[in-house]
């Protein structure tokens, strides 16, 4: 069974704003890891609790209280730091979306460090929804662009809500429109993306099951 890393935001307040990770984008994917027998290990840019977006535990987000039970499992408390973990540990790596990993996680060098790691290694890179930002961000050691010129996908920007843009130091599908070619496909109900052989991206919440699918499916390989 693989090894995976599963990557968290570790929580953002801009002034009246605050968020983190989104909790279906958390607990989808890892239960389908588990599930399947794969050993799973959280991480966060400082380590310590990580901090979930409360609007995903919203009746309009969470009208089953899925992801209410989920976030009661505390699976948040005690993640590892990014700065003690080496990727060469690892056989994956998942960054669960949410507008928290805009503001943390994607500047993280460590966050860079462990994608070359374990891509240069042969593994597997996946990012969800906002966490897409994180490979806009990563360069390779020549220096080229970890996506230059490879499809991904992320939340678009007409899906973000109004009442947050002052907040959004940027625009995730701007960011990988500079190095990538961006595909947003909103006539799909889910999307999920390979960019190569090794990366792959999703579009929204509700396409956590999709890059979860596509994950199990790589690591059987």
């Amino acid at each position: 069974m693989a090894n995976v890393l599963m990557v968290v935001s570790n929580a953002i307040k801009v002034k009246s704003y605050e968020t983190g990770y989104w909790s279906e984008e958390f607990h989808v994917p890892l239960k389908a890891l588990e599930d399947a027998g794969h050993k799973v290990t959280i991480a966060s840019p400082k380590g310590g609790d990580a901090k979930v977006d409360t609007f995903s535990l919203t009746d309009q987000w969470d009208p089953h209280g899925v992801s209410k039970a989920f976030e009661e499992l505390g699976r948040w408390k005690e993640t590892k730091r990014l700065s003690d973990l080496s990727g060469k540990d690892f056989d994956a790596v998942v960054f669960v979306g949410g507008h928290g990993p805009m503001f943390d996680v994607a500047y993280d060098a460590h966050a860079h460090r462990i994608i070359n790691e374990i891509y240069d290694n042969g593994g597997i890179v996946a990012a969800e929804c906002h966490a897409p930002a994180v490979l806009a961000f990563t360069v390779k050691p020549d220096g080229t662009s970890i996506i230059q010129g490879k499809k991904v996908t992320s939340y678009p920007d007409v899906y973000e809500p109004e009442n947050v843009l002052e907040f959004l130091p940027y625009s995730v599908e701007q960011e990988l429109s500079k190095v990538a070619e961006y595909v947003s496909d909103l006539d799909s109900p889910q999307l999920a993306i390979w960019a190569d052989d090794q990366i792959i991206t999703s579009r929204d919440p509700v396409s956590s099951e999709a890059i979860a699918n596509e994950l199990l499916k790589a690591l059987d390989k």
